[in-house]
């Protein structure tokens, strides 16, 4: 009997009530997936998130708003918006300057947020689909805090802006400003990893299909999931995805994999912070 494939997990936080709110009132939207976790605030000027103890590496990314980040017992550091961080394992506190989201993505070592997480049900039963985490080498130089500018990280003719941790993989892709040529869709599923598709900007369309086996009682209709900004949705192994932002206006999508990617690793050029990240010797 072919192996179960798993339902896509959908949170649409336009929609949604949050899941918690941080010392102010500014609401946090906390999504799961087997091996990694994705909180999404609305921050005012500020608005100050922390977490102490974090095991391993996160990122905190920032499409509108510039913080000021504090990593453990070092002062604290600016950052504009429109950059994403890699933060050293321990203590970290973020605090907003302006009104707008900050999406932070921890691996599932974070077991405080995976309690607080709105689908944590989904995951009371171990997933034998995906592969375990499994931490890349350290950073060359060693653990510290990096801050990526996106701006710098376009390239004519490519969509893609993928960066890496020792944990952790983000794609953030190049926002669109019409909506996506239906005639070049990319179907597709992953063998043995999730994907976390976040939406920040735009109305997007998730179509999900769950392939046919032998056993005609596990077939499902196919699913077209749209949702607003912001939103996670968490694609299993197995299950064929591909997505579309529609409506006018910009739209920015952003996926999430832990661990990294190996085949986009292989790819010459694609992993922007390569440099500063060695890939494992069979990658």
């Amino acid at each position: 009997m072919s192996k179960l494939i798993h339902r896509a997990c959908v949170a649409d936080h336009s929609v949604d009530k949050p899941d918690f709110r941080e010392s102010d009132g500014s609401p946090t939207w906390i999504t799961r997936g087997a091996n990694f976790v994705i909180a999404i605030t609305r921050v005012r000027a500020g608005t100050t998130l922390s977490v102490g103890d974090v095991p391993d590496e996160h990122m905190v990314l920032l499409p509108d708003t510039g913080v000021s980040i504090v990593c453990g017992k070092q002062a604290p550091r600016p950052v504009a918006g429109n950059h994403l961080l890699i933060v050293p394992p321990g203590g970290v506190t973020v605090t907003a300057d302006a009104e707008g989201w900050i999406v932070r993505c921890f691996s599932a070592r974070v077991q405080a947020l995976l309690t607080l997480a709105g689908n944590a049900s989904s995951y009371l039963v171990p997933r034998d689909d995906v592969a375990p985490m499994a931490d890349w080498p350290a950073p060359a130089g060693g653990y510290t805090l990096r801050a990526y500018d996106l701006a710098q990280g376009v390239r004519e003719n490519d969509k893609t802006r993928v960066y890496r941790s020792s944990n952790l993989m983000i794609n953030v892709l190049c926002e669109r400003q019409e909506p996506r040529d239906t005639r070049t869709m990319s179907p597709h599923s992953h063998v043995d990893f999730e994907q976390g598709s976040i939406t920040l900007k735009g109305t997007h369309v998730h179509h999900l299909r769950t392939p046919w086996n032998s056993d005609l009682g596990t077939w499902r209709p196919d699913v077209d999931a749209e949702v607003g900004y912001p939103s996670v949705t968490v694609i299993p192994p197995g299950l064929v995805h591909t997505t579309r932002n529609i409506g006018p206006g910009p739209a920015l999508l952003v996926d999430l994999f832990c661990p990294p990617r190996r085949d986009f690793a292989a790819r010459p050029g694609m992993v922007r912070n390569a440099d500063d990240y060695p890939a494992p010797e069979a990658a």
